[in-house]
């Protein structure tokens, strides 16, 4: 299996429409790869809070229909990344957090809208992405040909429980878009890794690179496979890492090494 991941540089001189038609070009010049993915919030900036008001679209929003045509006219599977996603508003939600999320979509090679993962971890404590966002509350899978992908985004990477609840589910691939900042760039790369070990997965994750409100981005794209060995990672800059990895090398794993077998605690039933 091919994957593309695609670290965008998200500066802040660029439009978002510029971007949007830039990154569905980069999009349809991986014709030949199995799965391409993106980075979280490439329209806006991960840190650029004060623009996701102004920039949330609905989920069919221009960055779906500028995604699906690019994944059909490249015949990919395409993990686009997320959007700031405004939902129509729901009865009891906070002002102010609940009509927004960090949303990700996931594309068929036909163009086809079949996942969205609203993100469920969100970032800030008490500012930023954390007040101004509401929090996702389902796991989601996809099932592709040659895998089961599991989606996570950015600061999910931390919270182990999230992506043992989609092993559970029947992921083999962990997919984690993000946009991490470059001073804890030691852990997106540990974590990544740790992840991969415990969950007997393989682990694409795919940040963003250039500046987002003042804060450096990490970059270092990366991809690990079930027993931690980095099979690929990118440097700092705007680049596509692409890797050849196979899929079966997790039940392979697992079976020569049945550590999840042995499980103990959590082993209450997967909410689908």
């Amino acid at each position: 299996m091919r994957a593309s991941l695609l670290q965008i540089d998200v500066n802040e001189g660029e439009s978002v429409e510029s971007r949007r038609g830039r990154v569905a070009s980069l999009v349809r010049e991986q014709a030949g790869a199995d799965l391409v993915v993106l980075p979280e919030l490439w329209t806006t900036g991960a840190f650029a809070y004060e623009g996701f008001t102004e920039e949330a679209e609905p989920i069919d929003g221009p960055t779906h229909e500028a995604m699906a045509k690019a994944a059909s006219d490249a015949g990919v599977w395409l993990h686009a990344g997320s959007i700031p996603e405004r939902a129509p508003s729901e009865s009891g939600s906070a002002a102010g957090s609940g009509s927004l999320y960090n949303t990700s979509l996931v594309f068929s090679p036909s163009g086809d809208l079949v996942a969205a993962y609203r993100k469920i971890h969100r970032f800030g404590f008490d500012k930023g992405e954390a007040v101004l966002m509401g929090a996702g509350r389902d796991l989601v899978t996809v099932r592709l040909p040659e895998t089961t992908l599991g989606l996570g985004t950015c600061y999910d990477l931390r919270f182990p429980e999230l992506f043992r609840g989609l092993v559970d589910n029947g992921a083999e691939t962990l997919v984690l878009p993000a946009g991490w900042p470059e001073r804890r760039r030691s852990h997106w790369t540990l974590l990544a890794q740790a992840r991969a070990v415990e969950n007997q997965a393989f682990v694409l994750a795919c940040g963003t690179a250039g500046t987002h409100a003042g804060v450096p981005q990490a970059g270092h794209s990366i991809v690990v496979d079930p027993w931690g060995e980095v099979l690929a990672q990118a440097g700092a800059g705007e680049e596509v890492l692409t890797v050849e990895f196979d899929p079966a090398k997790v039940a392979t794993t697992r079976e020569q090494f049945p550590a999840l077998k042995d499980r103990v605690l959590g082993l209450e039933p997967p909410r689908r």
